[in-house]
């Protein structure tokens, strides 16, 4: 006889080998799923300004080294200007335009790993090689950061930290 016990604890046992494989909240992959979910909630044009807008927010998702750099380029910048980041590096656009994405983890290693995201929009008004966005994260402190995000816009290559490094040669 099936009891009401046996079966939530056979549910249990079912379910375990889903729950053991569900990612650790410090995953990259899990880390960029967050993230991509958030930008696509709604009509996905709110963009992803939520991972830069604030030191906080950089502290959270970025490496120390990129955040230090952001900083340094930040008060490089002249007052009143706008700084060398001026789109969503998440998005890689202006205008927002987020309806689904897929992660995929292109090289992992133990404290580095390179994942690639591909976006797709509402509009579908982007080339190709614009819709991949890729991140560069490293561990700190047993936990993953963003350290690079790298794209293409229009057929040229981007990487916030080599516009960042830029900025503060001129």
């Amino acid at each position: 006889m099936l009891t009401r016990r046996t079966l939530i604890a056979a549910s249990l046992f079912a379910a375990a080998p889903a729950l053991a494989q569900a990612p650790a909240p410090s995953d990259p992959a899990a880390i960029l799923t967050a993230i991509y979910t958030r930008a696509a909630k709604g009509k996905g044009d709110g963009g992803a300004a939520f991972v830069t807008e604030s030191k906080a927010a950089k502290a959270k998702y970025f490496s120390k080294a990129l955040v230090a750099l952001w900083a340094k380029a930040d008060a490089h910048t002249p007052k009143g200007d706008v700084g060398p980041i001026d789109f969503d590096p998440v998005t890689n656009s202006q205008e927002p335009d987020v309806k689904s994405f897929k992660v995929d983890a292109e090289k992992t290693e133990a404290d580095k790993a390179r994942l690639a995201v591909t976006i797709t929009g509402h509009r579908n008004d982007r080339k190709p090689a614009d819709q991949v966005v890729r991140y560069d994260f490293v561990r700190e402190a047993g936990s993953w950061k963003i350290d690079d995000i790298k794209g293409t816009s229009d057929g040229e290559a981007w990487s916030i930290r080599k516009m960042l490094s830029d900025s503060l040669k001129s």
